[in-house]
């Protein structure tokens, strides 16, 4: 990427040559007492310089030949760690109990070495004068960087990414075999500057060829080819390449997928593909549990099958009991759902799903079963949506009595998850967003649910050692009555998934004496995480919910909060183990603090 300024020190490589034949020579010797200095060096450079030294990281070996072989691969490393930080007229000396390392013989080396003493004097930082990288397209959506410009401080990690980049640029206008023709860089020690111009061979367009799939698989090689869409007879583009390897890999039937170009590209001006893969195990079984002190025990679990007919169908088993040892009766819930990927194309799946439920919670009761039919489209890594069209039938006892209802329903769901992490995000945002028209059968009356949770997290400090946490989740049933709606599709507040330091679904809208969930909901969650070690973060929190008899909330609405602190140990693979104690601050609760316990973020 660069041509080096002429070093001072050339006996260094014959010197290193004959160390094969030194080595039966050497001597052992007490360990060595080792010292960097660079006079007039920043903090940060001389950190850089003491970090790359293999003379600091062996001077407390005993073997002579060891130490002088350390000794002389420092001067290349030195000199590289002062270029990539813009010094080009360094000066390194590096004594070996005062003598220069580089006029020692390897062949008699002192039989032994007390004191090893790296001098490093970096000299006038350079800038660039001439930053040049020719031919450049004429559209692009890759930019130089400003680091690589007239006046900027020189580097050669500069150089490198200036190069890299016009690379990049030229195959992102399907010019996939570009390649570095040539460069010119010279420094000029009386003005301190460095001029660099890169020369870049784009070659010619191509288009995409034949893709081989190279490795043996138990789903399908037709299907593999419908689920990845490759962009056969298309202009290159390395985008094409990577939209159709997270095709594969979002059917969750693979381990790995790798898609190589050719090593040349054909006379007719394709490139071909060579694809290869690693399955999964098509079974996975999983386990989950969660405590708290009034709504018991919730035990989870699911059951997985990624190919199922060969052609990476995947089908789920999903089943919960809770309310072990809590406050109200058990509740069970078994799903089972079907994906097919790449039914409608590359992007969309269709999918299948059932549902039985029974539900006895503190303010109602409820067995309901349901189906439904839908599909999925992604947009993206962080988009996707999702449309259902089913039907639900629920037999419900709650403070308007017992009734039975019957819906017909089509079901829009959009997500968007632009988080760094879902096990632990630092920075990004989340939003969930759903819209379930409802249309009632033999009486029940027509409506619409809308839910949304909206959460955002910002890092502070280094590494984002302190994390701030927000979420507001929002609920609303439009058209029917307060007593003509299913209690399953109102809202309550109160536990581990709202308001923490409150009973579960605890606030509701009084009726009769009775407690009804709302038409209208909106909670709001902040938390203060800290990270006290790599494993250990300290949290606080407070939570704040409304729940109103009408559709929207308003400052007149039910309300509560509480608040409380966390402790959160990290388990790698599975993410946090989460205690969080808290208390109710308004709204009334004669119940004391709450524990919960749990396997992630709160949100």
């Amino acid at each position: 990427m660069y041509s080096k300024p002429k070093s001072r020190f050339a006996l260094r490589r014959l010197a290193s040559g004959l160390l094969v034949c030194g080595c039966l020579l050497s001597a052992p010797a007490e360990a060595a007492e080792t010292l960097l200095v660079a006079p007039g060096a920043p903090d940060d450079l001389t950190a850089r310089l003491q970090g790359a030294s293999a003379v600091l990281a062996t001077g407390d070996q005993s073997d002579v030949q060891d130490l002088l072989a350390a000794a002389l691969s420092d001067y290349r490393t030195m000199v590289q760690v002062l270029y990539d930080a813009g010094y080009f007229a360094p000066v390194v000396n590096i004594r070996l109990d005062g003598r220069e390392a580089a006029a020692i013989d390897p062949v008699t080396p002192p039989s032994r070495i007390d004191r090893i003493e790296i001098s490093v004097k970096p000299g006038r930082r350079f800038t660039f004068g001439a930053a040049e990288v020719r031919p450049w397209p004429k559209t692009s959506d890759v930019d130089l960087s400003d680091e690589f410009t007239s006046g900027a401080p020189a580097s050669t990690g500069a150089i490198r990414d200036a190069a890299n980049a016009g690379i990049r640029a030229w195959r992102r206008q399907g010019h996939a075999k570009v390649a570095l023709g040539g460069q010119d860089i010279t420094a000029d020690h009386r003005s301190a500057t460095l001029n660099a111009r890169l020369r870049l061979q784009p070659g010619p367009q191509l288009r995409f060829g034949k893709t081989t799939i190279l490795s043996p698989s138990a789903v399908r090689e037709d299907a593999i080819r419908k689920i990845a869409g490759f962009p056969q007879g298309e202009v290159y583009h390395p985008d094409l390449m990577s939209k159709s390897a997270t095709r594969l890999r979002r059917t969750g039937a693979f381990s790995s997928v790798s898609l190589q170009e050719a090593e040349r590209a054909n006379t007719d001006g394709t490139l071909d593909l060579n694809v290869t893969l690693e399955d999964m195990p098509p079974r996975r079984l999983t386990f989950g549990a969660e405590l708290s002190t009034t709504e018991g025990v919730t035990l989870t679990t699911s059951w997985m099958h990624r190919n199922l007919f060969g052609a990476a169908e995947k089908l789920r088993f999903e089943a919960r009991v809770s309310g072990i040892g809590g406050s109200s009766d058990i509740d069970g819930r078994i799903a089972v759902r079907l994906d097919r990927p790449a039914t409608l194309g590359p992007d969309d799946n269709i999918f299948y799903l059932a549902e039985a439920e029974r539900l006895d919670q503190e303010h109602f009761t409820a067995t309901h079963g349901m189906g439904g039919i839908g599909v999925r489209r992604v947009f993206s890594d962080t988009l996707f949506a999702e449309a259902t069209v089913g039907f639900d039938s629920i037999l419900a006892t709650d403070a308007f009595g017992k009734r039975r209802f019957k819906y017909a329903f089509a079901s829009l769901r959009a997500e968007y998850d632009g988080r760094d992490s879902t096990v632990d995000p630092t920075r990004g945002r989340f939003l969930s967003g759903r819209f379930t028209p409802f249309f009632g059968v033999d009486g029940s009356d027509p409506g619409a649910q809308i839910t949304l949770d909206a959460r955002t997290y910002h890092g502070f400090g280094a590494d984002d050692r302190i994390v701030l946490a927000g979420r507001a989740q929002l609920g609303s049933v439009i058209g029917p009555s307060h007593s003509g709606v299913s209690p399953t599709l109102l809202f309550f507040s109160g536990g581990g998934g709202s308001v923490r330091g409150h009973e579960y679904q605890s606030l509701g809208v009084p009726v009769a004496g009775k407690t009804a969930g709302g038409r209208g909901y909106l909670a709001l969650s902040a938390e203060l995480r800290g990270r006290i070690t790599e494993k250990i973060s300290l949290v606080g929190f407070y939570d704040h919910a409304y729940v109103d008899a009408d559709s929207f909330v308003s400052s007149d609405s039910a309300s509560h909060s509480g608040a409380g602190l966390g402790l959160r140990y990290n388990v790698s693979g599975i993410g946090s183990i989460r205690v969080d104690l808290a208390y109710p601050v308004t709204g009334g609760s004669d119940d004391g603090p709450q524990l919960y316990i749990g396997i992630g973020q709160a949100f």
